[in-house]
């Protein structure tokens, strides 16, 4: 045992979390403090969505100061590490510090600029293996205009906790265009896009030590001054770390409003449809693919007040029905694991009728039929991604967890194991947070050298309550994924 603790800050939409780690695991210390936003719609109606920076870091010294009061030995804390939301950048001014307010990651700015971004760094992304969004930071950069500098949300809060500017990780400089292949930032292509190269941070890969704590921030917090601050991720792959996804083979999913995949691979995944992005991990080189659909949990949620989901699944645990073949998507349009940007909700009756429009389906079916229909129809996704990543050449293998307020309902993670035909891994602590406490424990452990993810995540998951769903075999649910599948191909989204 060697007594020594370490801190994961997790800057989310909403708030911003701390929590610790020792050997042992998760520690009970924890803090949040929200955040607010301000949302609005441009006069061309894409969306605006700003956050003071300022208030990130007030934020974070209140949880960490809360964090550490509360530990035993609040001196026996030896690094932190931060994560942030995926492509959210702040304009800097002469002074070196943000000029104007936090542009967040689904804020579309850029929009105007996404096609030109595409274009002109056309063969590095074919490379990469992946279509810059319209979201995405670099197109977000170039809609803010020229500035004396560019952070991301990640690099303004570590250069606050150091007290000096700091380098970025490549995890978060992905979707400004940094190149992870050749670890670099592409300097022909911000040239011709009129963005100046030195603008943008210096770039380490995630675990680098990025300095100390410095004297102002320790009188705050309680930290000691020098504590290493390390490099960071997305908060996506924080969570990642934090369900165990660690090693090539592993997964994990995340159903929430929406339903995220993240994994591990030995070789870098190009998608030629655009739908699926690899990060470049911590650890031996390998790279973290993951994808987002626009399906989820929020199609339930438009279905029936969510306070009912425990009633209606328990009932149909008595009584269970044969549920409607669905495509859950609550708008239009879908990103992974095909990219129709015309696709809409929409279900198969059983008389093999033409589909029709998914509000239709409470009025016809009942509500508990449409539920199990909606239900089913998400974890039918989510196969047909685990096929996507498959076909590009990703190792499914290993071990899945899933993790996401949605997995509070037991029936629905059963249906999804049976859907999937794997066992399902539900850990009890899955924290953006204490997946950045893990990177700041092993990347101190390794002395400049990988993180070993693989042991820190084996220690948290010995330490940790898992449930595991079982499959359960089901000719009737197969013949329906048969059903759903095609309806797809025959619309042209996927292969047949």
């Amino acid at each position: 045992m060697s007594g020594a603790v370490f801190l994961g800050v997790d800057l989310g939409t909403q708030s911003v979390r701390a929590a610790a780690v020792d050997d042992d695991g998760p520690l009970p210390a924890v803090a949040s403090r929200a955040l607010h936003s301000s949302r609005w719609r441009a006069d061309d109606g894409s969306a605006r969505h700003e956050q003071d920076p300022a208030a990130w870091c007030a934020a974070v010294d209140a949880v960490v100061a809360e964090v550490v009061a509360g530990l035993a030995d609040p001196a026996a804390v030896r690094g932190i590490a931060v994560d942030g939301t995926s492509g959210t950048v702040v304009a800097l001014g002469a002074a070196g510090g943000p000029a104007g307010p936090g542009v967040m990651y689904d804020d579309a700015r850029g929009h105007r600029h996404a096609e030109r971004v595409r274009t002109v760094g056309a063969e590095l992304w074919d490379r990469l293996g992946y279509r810059v969004g319209e979201t995405w930071a670099l197109p977000t950069l170039l809609a803010l205009g020229p500035a004396p500098g560019y952070r991301h949300q990640t690099d303004v809060v570590t250069a606050h906790l150091v007290g000096a500017p700091t380098a970025s990780d490549a995890s978060t400089a992905l979707k400004s265009g940094y190149d992870a292949l050749d670890g670099r930032w592409p300097v022909e292509v911000f040239e011709e896009l009129g963005l100046d190269p030195t603008t943008l941070p210096t770039v380490v890969a995630p675990g680098s030590v990025l300095g100390g704590v410095g004297a102002a921030v320790a009188g705050r917090t309680g930290l000691a001054a020098g504590t290493p601050v390390v490099a960071g991720m997305t908060d996506g792959c924080a969570a990642q770390l934090a369900a165990g996804a660690v090693a090539p083979g592993q997964w994990n999913a995340v159903l929430g409003t929406t339903l995220v995949l993240k994994g591990v691979s030995e070789t870098l995944l190009r998608d030629p449809g655009g739908t699926v992005y690899c990060h470049r991990g911590p650890q031996g080189g390998w790279w973290w693919p993951g994808g987002a659909s626009n399906t989820g949990a929020t199609v339930l949620a438009d279905l029936v007040d969510p306070s009912r989901f425990e009633a209606l699944t328990a009932a149909l645990d008595r009584d269970p029905v044969r549920p409607p073949v669905v495509l859950p998507l609550p708008g239009r349009g879908e990103r992974f694991p095909f990219a129709a940007p015309d696709a809409e909700g929409l279900w198969l009756p059983d008389d093999g009728g033409a589909a029709r429009p998914l509000c239709e389906l409470a009025a016809a079916v009942g509500e508990e039929a449409a539920f199990a229909g909606v239900a089913e129809g998400v974890a039918f996704v989510e196969r047909l991604a685990f096929e996507r990543v498959a076909a590009l050449g990703a190792d499914v293998s290993g071990t899945r967890s899933i993790t996401g307020g949605a997995t509070a309902n037991r029936w629905w993670n059963q249906r999804r194991a049976d859907v999937l035909g794997v066992p399902l891994d539900r850990p009890d602590q899955a924290e953006p947070a204490v997946g950045m406490a893990l990177l700041a424990q092993a990347a101190v452990a390794a002395d400049g050298g990988d993180p070993d993810l693989v042991a820190a995540a084996r220690a948290v998951r010995d330490a940790a309550a898992v449930e595991t769903c079982e499959p359960r075999p089901d000719a009737a649910l197969e013949d329906r994924y048969a059903r759903f599948r095609a309806a797809l191909a025959e619309r042209g989204w996927v292969d047949p």
